[in-house]
Formats: C-alpha cells, structure tokens, sequence
C-alpha cells in the first residue's frame, strides 16, 4: 500500500455526474481498479449533479466507518469553474460541517504529469498493443 495511504484515509473520486446512465462507468472502473489493487482502501465516488451519491452523501458514509481523512480527487481532464469554484465551496461546507475529519482536495486528475503522458501515448496509438492484451 502507498506510504501516504493509511487505514483512516478514505478517497472519493470526484467527478461532475449525467443524466446518461452509462456515463458513469468508467468512473466506477477506476473505484474497482483501485479497490483491487489496495482492498484495505476505502475507495467511494461522487458527483456534483445529475448523478448519486453526492459527495455530502459520501463523506457522511465515510465518516461513519471511522474514517478521519478524506482525499478527493478531481476527475476533471481541465480545470474548469466546477474544478476552481464549485469543488472547493463545497469541501468548505464539509470542513465546517465535519471539523473532527481531514479533508485533502488534490489537482484535478487531467493536471497530473502522467495523466497527460498516458494521454499523449493513447492518442499516438503507442498503448494499442498493451491495451489489446
């Protein structure tokens, strides 16, 4: 398990929500990917509209498993006025709400270094074969 990640730590996997059931999937795959790779992680998602739980929703059940620090992660590719104001207004209401946790808001997920050299590979066509397999 990464050093950073300890039993208290929850990650909510943050992302904006759509009336389109299916849009969620590949959000929830992620959830499961890293719940295979680290089962002792409490891993949950949430949106900010059109879809459920809500991240107010997913911290409370956080909080009731004993949960004391709260990572969320933006599944946000840019930085947009959901990413720079609505996310952090809401985490506000949640620290307020919840001074007993700690709440960690990181970078939106399409600003990590990787992210984009993982993207520039898919997209030159470099990740066809391990993708295939």
């Amino acid at each position: 398990m990464n050093p950073s990640i300890d039993s208290g730590t929850g990650v909510v996997l943050f992302a904006h929500g759509s009336r389109d059931p299916l849009w969620r999937l590949p959000i929830d795959a992620v959830a499961q990917a890293m719940t295979t790779q680290w089962p002792s992680l409490s891993v949950a998602v949430a949106f900010l509209e059109l879809t459920q739980p809500d991240l107010p929703s997913t911290v409370e059940q956080m909080m009731k498993q004993g949960l004391s620090h709260v990572r969320i992660v933006p599944m946000f590719l840019g930085v947009g006025r959901h990413a720079r104001e609505d996310l952090p207004e809401i985490v506000s209401g949640l620290t307020e709400a919840y001074p007993q946790m700690r709440f960690e808001l990181v970078p939106a997920i399409g600003e990590h270094p990787a992210m984009t050299s993982l993207m520039a590979d898919i997209a030159a066509g470099q990740m066809v074969n391990q993708i295939d397999k």
